[in-house]
């Protein structure tokens, strides 16, 4: 069995999650009480426009994306019934491409889940990437940037850093209302293209071109929605290895599963639970991958 395989199937043997942990709300808005309920945190009525969940302060409205209206997608996907559910679908990128591979690279991957699951900042993270010019590809959702704007440009102004799309919601991605984790997901295909289509506004508007990649929250989603992703010009990213078990892992449980990372894998793991192990434990794992001779890359400069 790959080593990826195993780290994959190990860390959901122990209940390890995708999706962020429910957990204090370190946003200036103070701390989360009650169980995580996206459809209860910011949810938009059914039917409403995307832009009005885009995550940009100033609130203006932003044309649907790559042309595609709601309507559309309702009327091309309302009636789909989904065949799978999972972390895999048509069009899933859960490895970089044989070239990336063949050279030895690794993509590291950071959720910022916002909202119930969080919209703290693991400063030391990203200080560590930084201090030694490891890049990596960022996964915000929509809350979390609003929850911190200052830091989000600060993020986006740095070409070590790729920002990427986490959502609206945080919600699995399912046209059939599934669940994953104990986080209700979108209900139908309207909820798909709000889920995604909302913040993608409003990243496009605050960094001046739209993100390349979209991850659900919990990173699950069925095959329709897989589609409707690829309608709206973004490409799906799963993942190889999920490095801190959705920021519940130790610092030591850290270093291990994302020291394993093989060649060409794609490391999940989070940036929005400052208290958690994510950040130790990437710092001491990145130096044995480069003494195993790995090398870092960002999505984009990973998968063509």
């Amino acid at each position: 069995m790959p080593s990826s395989r195993r780290t994959l199937l190990a860390a959901l043997a122990g209940g390890a999650l995708t999706g962020c942990r429910p957990g204090p709300d370190r946003s200036p808005a103070g701390t989360r009480s009650g169980p995580p309920n996206p459809d209860r945190t910011g949810a938009q009525p059914p039917g409403a426009s995307p832009a009005a969940t885009a995550a940009s302060p100033s609130g203006d409205a932003v044309p649907p994306p790559a042309g595609v209206t709601r309507e559309e997608v309702v009327a091309r996907y309302g009636a789909a019934e989904p065949t799978g559910w999972g972390f895999d679908a048509p069009g899933v990128i859960s490895r970089l491409s044989p070239t990336a591979t063949d050279a030895g690279a690794i993509a590291l991957t950071f959720d910022a889940c916002g909202g119930p699951q969080g919209s703290g900042y693991d400063e030391a993270l990203t200080g560590f990437l930084r201090e030694h010019r490891v890049p990596a590809t960022l996964f915000l959702n929509s809350r979390w940037i609003e929850a911190n704007p200052s830091v989000f440009r600060q993020l986006a102004a740095d070409p070590l850093f790729e920002i990427a799309n986490h959502g609206t919601r945080h919600c699995p991605l399912s046209v059939s209302g599934r669940s994953a984790y104990g986080i209700d997901g979108t209900r139908d295909a309207g909820e798909v293209f709000d889920e995604i289509a909302g913040n993608r506004a409003g990243l496009t508007r605050l960094l001046g071109r739209p993100p390349r990649f979209f991850r659900s929250g919990t990173a699950y989603l069925d095959d329709v929605a897989a589609r409707i992703v690829d309608d709206l010009g973004e490409r799906f990213a799963g993942f190889t290895v999920n490095g801190d078990g959705g920021a519940t892992f130790s610092a030591e449980q850290v270093r291990r599963e994302v020291g394993a990372a093989g060649p060409g894998a794609i490391v999940l793991a989070h940036m929005n639970q400052p208290g958690g192990g994510t950040a130790a434990g990437i710092a001491a794992a990145v130096p044995e991958l480069l003494d195993a001779g790995r090398h870092f890359v960002r999505l984009s400069d990973g998968v063509g």
